[in-house]
């Protein structure tokens, strides 16, 4: 397959790891790192053996694929730029500030037909990956993702800094329209939302309840999901698989099925390794991303309704 010319705008503390995997990868030629600290980019540059500079710009014609790795208002003006100049776009989540600029990147990327993936990490953990042979029909969904307070992601609420991963791993394994959002939130720390809970129902009838805090003492990342007969407790932290399904010949008490359950731990693994070799393979194969511009839409759509709900209250 045809090695990619790669480059990474930003790279602070995440997007110097997204530098040393395009710098790892075999199909991609990692030929610059970009960040408005220059001396930043230059030390980054020197060890993985690229070019440096402060002014993306200068990139736009030389490769074939960016990670974007900078503060959330300006994803759009930079993926933009790239699209329009025939890059194919890895854009950290959320998608973009706004919808209105979400749809505008999806509309981009399709007219030009360039690959635009967004930076849902979660869903290449081993554990989420797993999950896939598991699920048939969630009826009911709860969710959980506490962390200490980090001042890297201040820049938005905690409903675009943590939540947005459960929001967008439950959009895609319901796979069904949100018809009705209950929302509560509090600021504890900073001046924005860093508590909230919200409750999300669905056309098909899946109910979803999902809790995000920057507020905790410790660091949980769980997700719990129903379904007929079957009860998965899904971890993401530990990268554990735990399902529980109905016995279809044993009784617990008369009349009471017993239950059976089946623990997977999966190895620590590199989730952004996979990430950024999967949006390679992608643009090789001219294939969908696992995590597309449309998701990143639909993620950051229903993001901002449980954002107004509670800006509201």
């Amino acid at each position: 397959m045809k090695t990619l010319k790669t480059a990474v705008i930003g790279v602070g503390y995440l997007g110097k790891f997204h530098a040393q995997k395009y710098h790892a990868l075999k199909h991609s030629e990692l030929i610059s790192v970009c960040d408005n600290n220059l001396e930043t980019a230059r030390l980054i540059a020197e060890d993985l053996e690229c070019e440096y500079t402060d002014d993306y710009k200068s990139l736009l014609d030389k490769v074939d694929a960016v990670s974007i790795v900078v503060p959330t208002q300006l994803h759009f003006e930079i993926a933009k730029d790239f699209l329009e100049h025939g890059c194919n776009v890895l854009v950290e989540k959320p998608i973009t500030s706004t919808l209105e600029q979400a749809k505008q990147l999806v509309e981009i990327a399709k007219n030009n037909n360039r690959i635009l993936q967004v930076g849902h990490l979660e869903r290449f953990n081993p554990a989420m990956l797993a999950l896939s042979d598991t699920l048939s029909s969630p009826l009911f969904i709860e969710s959980h993702r506490v962390a200490p307070y980090n001042p890297r992601g201040a820049d938005v609420s905690v409903i675009l800094d943590l939540m947005i991963h459960d929001i967008d791993i439950i959009l895609d394994i319901v796979n069904s329209k949100v018809t009705s959002i209950v929302a509560n939130g509090v600021k504890a720390l900073s001046n924005d939302i860093d508590i909230a809970n919200a409750r999300l129902e669905f056309e098909n009838g899946c109910v979803a309840n999902v809790t995000a805090s920057r507020a905790s003492l410790k660091s949980e990342r769980k997700m719990r999901i129903f379904q007929h007969d079957t009860y998965v407790n899904l971890d993401f932290q530990n990268k554990t698989l735990t399902t529980y399904i109905k016995s279809k010949d044993k009784e617990m008490f008369p009349g009471v099925a017993d239950i059976e359950s089946n623990k997977q731990t999966f190895e620590q693994g590199d989730a952004l390794l996979a990430e950024i070799e999967s949006f390679i393979n992608t643009i090789q194969t001219s294939s969908t991303p696992v995590v597309s511009g449309e998701d990143g839409l639909r993620a950051l759509e229903t993001a901002n309704k449980i954002t107004e709900l509670l800006s509201n209250k």
